[in-house]
């Protein structure tokens, strides 16, 4: 009796072991449909410190010094990523026709804006990080071996689009700013 009792505990654990977890609903491809990434007003700082260090991890593959969070990039990138999704388009020019340079100097940036990455997705940061990894020029300013500087910023809006904005900028004691032509 002991032995009946033991097998069919066995075999009704071992089913109750395959149901899983609830498996999201499949596109026409057969994969499962996405889900919208949120990010949380307590999870913004994981997210931030998520990207340093997988960019960092990515510079130390090439052979390049490790960068730092600058406040005043993640200020720039702020700005941007919100102003793309007001503008609802990917593009490196700001409403006010503002550059990337423009947007680092405005926030009080002492080095040189070596360059500016965005996105526009529904992308986790690690997902949008390896997009940009596939591009040479994306990935180019990602691996600048003169950067030392990092901004990162986002948008997410209430449908859960992100506009995504990476700036890498130089050491301001090692690299001049370049000179504003904007009176």
């Amino acid at each position: 009796m002991d032995r009946r009792k033991f097998l069919m505990g066995a075999a009704l654990m071992s089913l109750a072991a395959c149901g899983g977890a609830p498996s999201r609903p499949l596109g026409p491809d057969g994969l499962p449909l996405p889900s919208v990434y949120r990010i949380r007003p307590q999870d913004e700082a994981a997210v931030q410190f998520r990207m340093l260090d997988s960019v960092n991890a990515v510079r130390a593959r090439a052979g390049v010094p490790p960068v730092q969070l600058d406040a005043r990039l993640n200020a720039a990138a702020a700005t941007h990523s919100r102003d793309m999704s007001v503008q609802n388009r990917p593009w490196l020019f700001g409403s006010d026709a503002s550059s990337p340079l423009d947007r680092a100097r405005r926030a009080g940036f002492p080095g040189r804006l070596l360059g500016e990455n965005i996105s526009e997705s529904y992308e986790t940061e690690l997902q949008t990080l390896a997009a940009w990894m596939n591009q040479p020029d994306t990935r180019a300013v990602i691996v600048d071996p003169d950067a030392r500087f990092m901004g990162f910023a986002w948008f997410q809006e209430p449908a859960g689009k992100l506009w995504w904005t990476l700036n890498m900028g130089s050491d301001p004691t090692v690299t001049q700013p370049i000179p504003s032509t904007i009176s």
